[in-house]
């Protein structure tokens, strides 16, 4: 007797979520269910899509959010520069904005080679910070978001790291003024994120070039800046 196979069935195409895609949930019993039945994917990043879309609505409870310039983010694979003060709630409230707003996820750079720690901040896009894998998610196709060095008392931009920038040069890069609000938001007024037009640089350089890495990253840099001291509402 000729033993009958079951029918190949790709577990991403029927209980997948698209890596760069914000998508619907459903009931959190049913998410619950199906986390139980192992119906759920990571991808080559950690990231766990069905956990972060299930918090993507929590935290845009939690950290409010008006956004300037949505509409500068397109389809393809980018980097958004922005400042960062003193912990994590300036990525939050970006993740939260182009969640809300471009219906895409980011992937922060700095998730720590650290067990636990690490693994957690990956499960919701967070990505370690090596030129290989920052590369290696915008050849992806995803939104790459790039923390400026700590900007304290958020008195200006920062200085990007070169070696980083290196692997950002030849796609968009957006710079991200991120000014803070109440406490996360929920008091006297809500995080501002502003979204710039993407730089013009030379792209006359090799992928990696230094000079080039050198000019985005002053070039962003300066942008940021500006984005910092322009007027602000609210």
């Amino acid at each position: 007797m000729t033993a009958r196979l079951a029918p190949s069935i790709a577990p991403s195409a029927v209980f997948g979520r698209d890596g760069d895609r914000v998508t619907p949930v459903g009931s959190l019993l049913t998410e619950v269910r199906r986390r139980a039945a192992g119906r759920y994917t990571r991808d080559g990043f950690g990231l766990d899509p069905q956990v972060s879309d299930l918090l993507a609505p929590v935290l845009s409870a939690i950290v409010r959010v008006e956004v300037d310039g949505a509409d500068q983010i397109g389809a393809g694979p980018a980097t958004l520069v922005m400042n960062r003060g003193l912990g994590v709630v300036e990525p939050a409230a970006l993740a939260v904005a182009v969640a809300r707003d471009v219906g895409r996820r980011v992937r922060v750079v700095g998730a720590p080679d650290v067990v636990g720690i690490g693994g957690a901040l990956r499960r919701i896009g967070g990505i370690g910070s090596s030129p290989a894998e920052i590369a290696a998610a915008l050849a992806a196709g995803h939104l790459v978001v790039l923390p400026l060095a700590l900007t304290w008392l958020r008195a200006g931009a920062g200085t990007p790291p070169l070696e980083l920038v290196q692997s950002i040069t030849g796609t968009p890069v957006h710079p991200v003024a991120v000014r803070p609000g109440g406490p996360f938001g929920l008091a006297i007024r809500p995080w501002r994120v502003t979204i710039g037009a993407a730089l013009e640089h030379d792209m006359s350089y090799p992928p990696g070039d230094p000079l080039a890495a050198a000019d985005v990253a002053e070039a962003a840099r300066a942008a940021v800046d500006a984005l910092l001291r322009g007027p602000s509402s609210g």
